[in-house]
């Protein structure tokens, strides 16, 4: 039986759903579905960020998400599995934007 855990909002597993699986001993085991990244087009972009050399991720979501442990917001606006990949390449231009499924204003 699936159930739901109270994640915080600001959590990437906020409203992941918590599945069982019975194990061969018999006792039940919970743990997360699979989270899947949303499409980048879900989200308003703000501005691009330049990848500087030797900037790490944690870093630049401290300064422009303010919190370092928002680094997951970055992957999903910029389709990356990896969040190292981000910043591997100097010069690199960061999807800066607000959370999924909050509106904004384009950028034109």
């Amino acid at each position: 039986m699936a159930t739901s855990y109270n994640f915080p909002p600001t959590s990437r597993y906020y409203n992941v759903e918590i599945a069982t699986l019975v194990g061969t001993d018999g006792e039940p085991r919970a743990y997360l579905r699979r989270r899947f990244l949303p499409p980048s087009g879900r989200f308003a972009l703000l501005h691009l960020h330049l990848v500087g050399d030797a900037e790490r991720l944690d870093r630049v979501s401290a300064q422009e998400l303010g919190d370092a442990q928002a680094f997951w917001r970055l992957c999903d606006a910029n389709d990356a599995m990896r969040p190292d990949d981000l910043t591997a390449v100097v010069g690199r231009q960061l999807r800066i934007t607000l959370p999924e499924g909050i509106p904004g204003t384009p950028l034109v």
